[in-house]
């Protein structure tokens, strides 16, 4: 008889995706999940199928626990008029944390854009997702912050302010008063 598996799932995911947030999936070895899950090769393939299922279980993890808490302000009923502006500096002060994980790794997703795992359809597919719903959340703040600029004016701010989050979570790791400074700026255009 198979002996059942016994660990906390959560521990073991939260405790993956540092390393994959980290070193990014193909530079992330299979003895640096064992280390950081305190699970076995033989359990990590029982219980998630492989390297890859663990990683996609991070980055789900990532996006419910990380990336969504931070934009609920966002998609609340009502969205508060400082709602953006609030994300965006809470952002810059956690980059300019050096000890927090977004000043130290960026955005896992941003960084998976940037590697080639991101080939692959079904990555390519949430991290779209992920861009766009981004983009969604800082459209509803804007609208909320700049109430009597015109839809389209709208839409180009969102796109901008986007663009500008995204290049700060990719200069985050090199560079970070840089990262911080494309925050101010997107607050810069928001304000003007």
């Amino acid at each position: 008889m198979a002996r059942t598996l016994a660990f906390d799932r959560a521990h073991v995911i939260n405790g993956a995706r540092t390393v994959f947030w980290s070193k990014g999936f193909e530079a992330t070895s299979i003895p640096e999940l064992e280390d950081a899950t305190g699970l076995s090769r033989s359990s990590i393939y029982n219980s998630f199928g492989s390297k890859r299922g663990l990683f996609d279980a991070a980055v789900k993890s990532y996006l419910e626990e990380i990336v969504r808490p931070r934009l609920r302000p966002l998609l609340a009923a009502p969205v508060k008029p400082a709602a953006v502006s609030e994300y965006l500096s809470g952002l810059a002060e956690a980059f300019e944390r050096t000890e927090s994980l977004p000043a130290n790794h960026g955005c896992l997703l941003i960084n998976t854009a940037n590697a080639p795992i991101s080939e692959d359809p079904e990555v390519a597919r949430i991290i779209g997702e992920y861009r766009a719903e981004l983009q969604s959340a800082l459209h509803r703040g804007i609208i909320a912050a700049r109430p009597a600029v015109d839809a389209v004016q709208t839409q180009m701010l969102a796109t901008a302010v986007t663009g500008l989050v995204v290049a700060s979570f990719t200069l985050v790791r090199i560079a970070p008063s840089e990262a911080v400074q494309l925050l101010r700026t997107a607050q810069l255009l928001l304000d003007q």
